[in-house]
């Protein structure tokens, strides 16, 4: 080998340094370059509050529900109008929305009863088209089918409202002797009625909680406090809860001591829920006497009468 190309232990040392060194430097220069701010990143302040946003500058991707759901929104808003025709009842409707707790929007809740009839009729019309196509039906009943589907999903999605306003409103009931417990402690340590509902309300959780805030906020929004809980009483088709609001306005009104009117109104609602609860220990009682008469008892006689029977057939 030449001996101009041979590298002894000192080249080799040296030609690995200039290339760690070279590396070095490169990294090092890119890395001050990403630090350099870009003319974007030094303009954007001072543009700020002059750039508006406008819809040119996104790139939006158009999804094909996007699509369906405008091309079938005009489809919905006139079947709801044609089921509100139809079975009317606005303000009930209105009335259990707020009771479910949710806005009091009559048309979106149409809306929502005409998507779950159609989901109803699509069930419908898949079950019709089986029948069809096994041979066992025409094509009336699976016309037939639709429509009695569409129907059902119709009525169901305005039963499940009432559930859910009744749902509410039993947890309701549930927390308010706990809440008039607390509200009763906290007016008996020196707190007034204001100053207690928001102790309250900050310290527990659930539905009477959350319109015990709603009522705060009236409160501060302007109205007075016998007029705010009135409103709680109109939201709730609770009997219990308009005593207790009816008991506290004439407490504040009158300057009756409100925390005995509060451990009254919680121990009347502990009363009332025992109540309740030994009728439905009633009505169980009795539906839990049909399997026993009519199921359990026939096959205890069927045991105790055969063995007699084959007796007698053997011996005659």
């Amino acid at each position: 080998m030449n001996p101009v190309f041979e590298l002894g232990p000192g080249r080799w040392g040296a030609l690995v340094g200039v290339t760690l060194a070279a590396g070095i430097l490169l990294i090092a220069r890119h890395a001050v370059a990403r630090r350099r701010p870009t003319l974007q990143a030094r303009v954007a302040p001072y543009l700020v509050d002059t750039v508006g946003f406008t819809r040119l500058r996104q790139r939006e991707v158009i999804h094909p529900a996007g699509v369906v759901a405008v091309l079938g929104r005009p489809l919905v808003r006139d079947g709801a109008r044609f089921v509100e025709r139809v079975l009317g009842g606005a303000e009930s409707v209105r009335a259990r929305l707020v009771r479910a707790g949710r806005a009091p929007d009559v048309e979106r809740f149409r809306a929502e009863q005409v998507i779950a009839g159609a989901v109803g009729a699509v069930l419908g019309g898949v079950f019709g088209v089986f029948l069809v196509l096994s041979g066992n039906s025409g094509v009336f009943l699976l016309i037939w089918l639709v429509a009695l589907g569409g129907a059902i999903g119709v009525v169901a999605w305005d039963q499940w409202l009432s559930h859910q306003a009744n749902a509410r409103e039993a947890r309701m009931l549930a927390e308010f002797p706990t809440v008039a417990e607390l509200l009763a402690l906290a007016v008996g340590a020196g707190e007034g009625a204001v100053g207690a509902l928001e102790r309250v309300c900050r310290l527990s959780q659930g539905e009477l909680a959350t319109e015990l805030g709603r009522c705060l906020a009236d409160a501060r929004a302007g109205a007075n406090l016998p007029r705010a809980l009135g409103g709680l009483a109109e939201r709730t088709g609770l009997t219990s809860l308009s005593r207790f609001v009816d008991g506290v306005v004439i407490a504040v009104e009158r300057g009756t001591p409100l925390a005995d009117v509060l451990r009254a109104q919680a121990q009347d609602v502990r009363e009332e829920g025992r109540r309740d609860l030994m009728e439905k220990g009633g009505k169980k009682e009795i539906a839990m006497m049909v399997p026993v008469v009519f199921l359990v008892l026939p096959v205890t006689i069927l045991f105790a009468v055969y063995p007699g029977f084959d007796f007698l057939n053997f011996s005659m």
